[in-house]
């Protein structure tokens, strides 16, 4: 009997473990888009590389997780052994050790993380609306008049502000406003004890208050209403919830956040021993300066009383004042005239000076010297201009084409009247004519010669 053969058969496809590992990876990643999964934290390693290592589990399986370092650098907590968490993941596979594995893009506590995207989202869209604006505060009164207190009346917050308020300044009274400050509908009831204390207007400061506790415990803080209705209250509002780790959207909304419902009793009313103490300053500093001002009152009169003196003789002096003030006025007005005088002559003389009868002598008899000497300058005027024009005469009559032709010399024209300059310019029986010192010649070309 022939045993089966263990050749392989040459057609058969095989595969290498990393090609397996690389094609079952590629059709993880390919199946499944971005998911969120909810798993507690175990198996945690942090190597000196900075990635996140660990094990994502319910009760019945678990499955391997990595989170790489420019991820968790994100993480707004401290990743913790039995943490609940919720994740963002892409499955994938690790193929050198061909493991099933999820690779974190995003992780957030689980339970409050959903509260938490809530919040975050509802404070970047109230901040962006102005809401948190500090122009939009109001000023805390420096000493509130009456405090509205807004808080559950069995809760600790009330006895803390209570204890404060009296330790502090005991002399201001206090309204509270009861409301539950958890669980449904009640940031409703919390609005509604705001709106009644500005109805009421018996307050000048509210004090907003609750103890601590998570963050479900504390959203009736984050209702997007109860900020409205605390953006737009005309009271000062101190909002003191939580612990001083506890944000709400109502501490960016109200006019001043306090970390504990403590402090905010703090803020509400100054420290009455340090009021007193000011006030025994205040009586000194006044009683210091009344003390002053008498000294500087008695001075005065005792200077006034000094200078007080009879009115007869002060008329006497009066009198003596008048007289004095009449003689110098008598000394500047003869002072005065004698200068007066002086200034006249001396004008007078300037304008004896300036007399235009003198000046119209002396331009008279400069005018008949003028008109004497007339004549004979433009006799010799006349003759100088005469013989001026004969030696131009003379000039010109030299360069004159009539002299030339006294000369005996001619101007000889041919047809249209043309100057002729040379015998080429004319032709035989042409008509020319010559002008002469005395008279026209006219007569025809019979013979040029080109040389004299």
């Amino acid at each position: 009997m022939e045993s089966p053969s263990h050749n392989l058969n040459p057609t058969r496809e095989i595969y290498t473990i990393s090609r397996l590992t690389r094609e079952a990876r590629h059709i993880l990643e390919g199946s499944f888009p971005l998911l969120w999964i909810e798993g507690e934290i175990s198996n945690l390693s942090r190597p000196s590389s900075g990635h996140f290592y660990f094990t994502l589990k319910d009760k019945i399986a678990q499955i391997r997780c990595a989170m790489f370092r420019n991820r968790n650098r994100l993480l707004g907590f401290s990743l913790e052994e039995g943490m609940q968490v919720l994740a963002r993941v892409q499955v994938g596979l690790y193929e050198a050790r061909g493991e099933f594995q999820l690779i974190v893009e995003y992780l957030e506590e689980a339970g409050d993380g959903a509260l938490r995207r809530a919040f975050e989202a509802l404070k970047q869209r109230l901040s962006a609306e102005g809401l948190f604006a500090a122009a939009h505060k109001h000023s805390l009164p420096i000493l509130p008049q009456r405090i509205g207190i807004i808080t559950s009346p069995s809760g600790a917050a009330i006895r803390d502000i209570l204890s404060v308020l009296k330790r502090r300044f005991p002399a201001v009274p206090v309204l509270i406003y009861p409301t539950p400050v958890q669980g449904e509908g009640a940031f409703q009831r919390i609005a509604a004890a705001i709106a009644k204390a500005e109805q009421h207007r018996a307050c000048d400061l509210l004090i907003l208050a609750r103890g601590g506790g998570s963050l479900e415990d504390l959203w009736a803080f984050n209702e997007e209403a109860l900020a409205r209705v605390i953006y737009h209250c005309p009271l000062p509002i101190i909002c003191g919830v939580g612990h001083e780790i506890d944000f709400t959207i109502a501490d960016f909304t109200a006019d001043q956040r306090a970390p504990t419902p403590s402090a905010a009793a703090e803020m509400a009313v100054p420290d009455s021993r340090e009021w007193y103490r000011n006030f025994l300053n205040l009586e000194q500093r006044l009683k210091l300066l009344f003390q002053q001002h008498l000294r500087h009152r008695r001075q005065l009169l005792e200077n006034l009383t000094k200078r007080l003196r009879h009115p007869h003789i002060r008329l006497q002096e009066g009198i003596q004042q008048v007289d004095e003030l009449e003689q110098r006025l008598e000394r500047a007005w003869t002072h005065l005239n004698r200068k007066r005088f002086h200034q006249l002559g001396g004008l007078s003389i300037q304008l004896q000076r300036l007399n235009p009868a003198q000046h119209l002598k002396a331009y008279h008899l400069r005018l008949r010297e003028l008109n004497r000497r007339l004549p004979t300058c433009q006799q010799q005027r006349l003759g100088q201009q005469q013989m001026r024009l004969e030696m131009v005469q003379r000039a010109l009559h030299a360069v004159s084409p009539q002299a030339t032709l006294e000369r005996g010399y001619a101007i000889v024209t041919g047809p249209k009247g043309i100057v002729l300059r040379k015998a080429s310019q004319v032709q035989p029986g042409a008509k020319i004519e010559a002008r002469l010192a005395e008279g026209h010649i006219r007569g025809e070309v019979t013979e040029i010669l080109d040389k004299p």
